[in-house]
């Protein structure tokens, strides 16, 4: 018996759903009962019957489907699968910029720990940032937005108001400068240019389209054009030619590797089923006050 083979047996009887990002690696693509991009998966996670999650991508995902599935048991395969992003920011030190700004909303992206979305009012994606950022502007003044300078400055522009930002970023999407993107321009000069909101503003100015790795997705998949050069992490390009096999996919880097995703492969996937390890959990007053936030989100969005 193979390791997929093995894999599938032990997820009948363990009753889990093996949820993968978009960036990871293409022998776990293919194991996917849900293949996307953090939130959706946990969504779709939670509307299912499994006892098991078993979250093939980072952390901070692992915990946002303990957040939405709280009866369930979330295993992370690489316990050492984290966001550097992430990480740049902690519940303390917002907490301290929220003391100094205490009329403004906190605003955090869902690439944050469970214990900064508990100190935030709301989460939100790379995909409804510019949404978000409006329908609070509705009410309030100032936002605070978190971790992500880049997201924050793409957002910004769109809406044109400044925010209070951290100083956070995703170091793959930020090593993506814009000469690799014209480099691969004149190479394919046909080809449409796809940014993630994550990448600096001399990147995203240089885009037919910023958007969501989802976003990235669905616009390939009703473009009549057959050329697309992909500013993001280079992982999803395994899952774009399998979804339109008579179209071109180019990285405009071939550096952009998170190696954090990288680090889930077939081996640890099996391992994690075995010995149901290595099992996500969070505080349960902490769970409460971050689903507050997303739910605020999903109401909107």
């Amino acid at each position: 018996m193979d390791l997929v083979d093995k894999i599938k047996k032990l997820k009948k009887e363990r009753n889990a759903v093996i949820l993968v990002h978009n960036y990871q690696l293409p022998e776990v693509h293919d194991i996917a009962d849900f293949l996307g991009d953090s939130l959706g998966l946990s969504i779709e996670a939670a509307k299912t019957d499994a006892d098991v999650i078993v979250f093939c991508g980072v952390h901070f995902m692992a915990e946002t489907a303990k957040i939405l599935s709280p009866q369930k048991k979330v295993l992370l395969p690489d316990k050492n699968a984290g966001c550097p992003m992430a990480d740049m920011i902690d519940a303390e030190s917002l907490k301290a910029l929220k003391a100094e700004h205490p009329g403004a909303v906190a605003l955090c992206y869902v690439n944050t720990s469970a214990a900064v979305k508990a100190e935030c009012d709301y989460c939100c994606t790379s995909a409804n940032a510019e949404k978000m950022v409006r329908h609070i502007l509705t009410s309030h003044e100032e936002i605070i937005f978190v971790p992500d300078k880049y997201l924050a400055a793409y957002v910004s522009s769109r809406v044109g108001r400044s925010f209070i930002v951290w100083n956070g970023y995703c170091p793959t999407h930020a090593g993506i400068i814009p000469e690799n993107i014209l480099r691969a321009k004149q190479q394919h000069p046909q080809a449409k240019v796809l940014v993630h909101p994550e990448c600096s503003p001399e990147l995203t100015a240089l885009a037919d389209v910023v958007t969501s790795t989802e976003g990235m997705c669905r616009y390939v998949k009703e473009s009549a054009a057959t050329e697309f050069i992909i500013g993001t992490e280079i992982g999803i390009i395994y899952r774009m030619q399998k979804e339109n096999p008579g179209k071109n996919f180019y990285p405009a880097s071939d550096k952009a590797i998170c190696p954090n995703m990288k680090r889930i492969n077939l081996e640890k996937v099996l391992w994690s089923l075995t010995d149901m390890v290595h099992e996500i959990t969070v505080p349960e007053d902490v769970m409460d006050r971050a689903r507050l936030s997303i739910e605020r989100m999903l109401k909107i969005v």
